[in-house]
């Protein structure tokens, strides 16, 4: 009954009640496409770390990563990666020799970061073979095939085919050098990362160096579901030997910050939205009390309690609330499923995202736990703008409501 009422009530002035409706679907219509779109752009940089820059896991030897040395190498990689193997939720796994280097050709020379990888393996556990874009993964050259990023063949003026010498250290701390030939360019979107990483085959690398058959400097494991993170790395901890474990969330500890920075940012910026709607909210409810001052002094002289005219305006409020608030959601989440599969073209300003390391287009990505907390947040909304208007309409005498014209 008193449902009923409110409801009828809200569509009394049907210009008012649709005006506040309007702007409150439009407020949370851009809540939502904003969160989903923040959280995309967060997604795909996570997973882009993951997927092509780091793996799920990676095994070093203690003190590797804060040295770097090429004398920090674990011996019996080779067996470790076969029981790592054996793991549930693991789907690959590859051994790399990892080393600091100078890479050369006719014109310039920068330094780099070379990686020996297993060609068989890598492709398990990262997607550098997917993103080459000119010449091959380590095809169509017989001889120590190299794969260099794009912005490093710019530095370097090289193309597919051009001879690049890597100088580096061997196990012995003497200073070598290897002549190798590009046999694909690939490009992540990051500058940063293309600018640096060399990949070659292991078995040329270890040739160059001396390093002892079966050791590496890093293994990189791939799973099954982020979900299974903590579980697969406890197990590898287990096989590992003493040797450091860390997943991706240690390994780039920025990652996980946005993650959770982005969460927060996401929920500051719905409150927000919603603030800005409850001054307009409690307008409207307030201008709705003074109309109907003599209507509530009515309804008090033939007995009906406070309470019941307290839940009726407190009703109408979030009934208000919400039907706009339903609406910003449901055309805030259509919006969100497709541009989930059409994403947002950034291209006009990708340079600047992919300094940064974002992709310049983004997929939006809107969680339905998002959904049900501003849904619970447009309720509430809704019944902190009716306190106000509905404190107003009690303090009112019957006496002199009734005489109001």
């Amino acid at each position: 009954m008193l449902f009923s009422i409110s409801w009828r009530n809200i569509w009394r002035n049907k210009v008012r009640s649709l005006v506040i409706i309007t702007s409150i679907a439009l407020g949370i219509f851009a809540g939502v496409a904003a969160t989903a779109f923040m959280k995309g752009l967060a997604e795909q940089r996570i997973q882009k770390v993951i997927k092509t820059e780091l793996s799920y896991i990676q095994v070093h030897k203690e003190g590797f990563r804060k040295n770097s040395e090429f004398s920090g190498y674990m011996p019996d990689a080779a067996n470790l990666v076969s029981e790592i193997r054996k793991i549930p939720h693991v789907t690959g796994s590859s051994e790399r020799v990892i080393i600091q280097a100078m890479a050369a050709t006719a014109e310039t020379a920068t330094g780099v970061l070379v990686y020996g990888v297993d060609t068989e393996n890598e492709v398990n556990v990262t997607n550098i073979n997917e993103k080459v874009f000119d010449g091959a993964y380590f095809e169509g050259v017989k001889k120590n095939p190299l794969v260099i990023g794009k912005k490093l063949a710019e530095k370097l003026n090289a193309k597919v085919r051009s001879k690049i010498v890597i100088t580096l250290q061997d196990t012995a701390n003497n200073v070598v050098s290897g002549l190798f030939r590009v046999s694909g360019i690939y490009t992540t979107n990051n500058n940063m990362y293309d600018e640096s990483h060399v990949f070659v085959r292991v078995d040329d690398i270890m040739e160059l160096t001396e390093l002892p058959a079966g050791a590496a400097h890093e293994i990189a494991i791939n799973i099954d579901d982020n979900k299974n993170l903590e579980l697969v790395e406890g197990e590898v901890v287990k096989v590992s030997k003493g040797n450091e474990v860390m997943n991706w969330k240690t390994l780039s500890p920025e990652m996980n910050y946005l993650t959770e920075a982005m969460d927060l940012y996401m929920y500051i910026f719905i409150i927000i939205i919603l603030l800005a709607l409850l001054f307009g909210i409690i307008n409207t409810m307030l201008m709705v009390v003074m109309e109907r001052t003599k209507e509530i002094g009515m309804l008090m002289a033939i007995g009906m309690n406070k309470m019941r005219i307290f839940s009726m305006i407190l009703l109408e409020s979030t009934l208000l609330t919400l039907t706009g608030g339903v609406v910003g959601i449901i055309i805030g989440t259509a919006f969100s499923n497709w541009k989930s599969r059409d994403p947002i073209d950034l291209s006009r300003w990708a340079q600047g995202y992919e300094q940064l390391g974002y992709d310049a287009y983004v997929y939006m990505n809107l969680e339905p736990m998002m959904l049900v907390n501003i849904t619970v947040m447009v309720i509430f909304t809704g019944i902190i703008a009716a306190l106000y208007p509905a404190y107003k309409a009690l303090k009112n005498d019957p006496a002199d409501a009734l005489r109001i014209e």
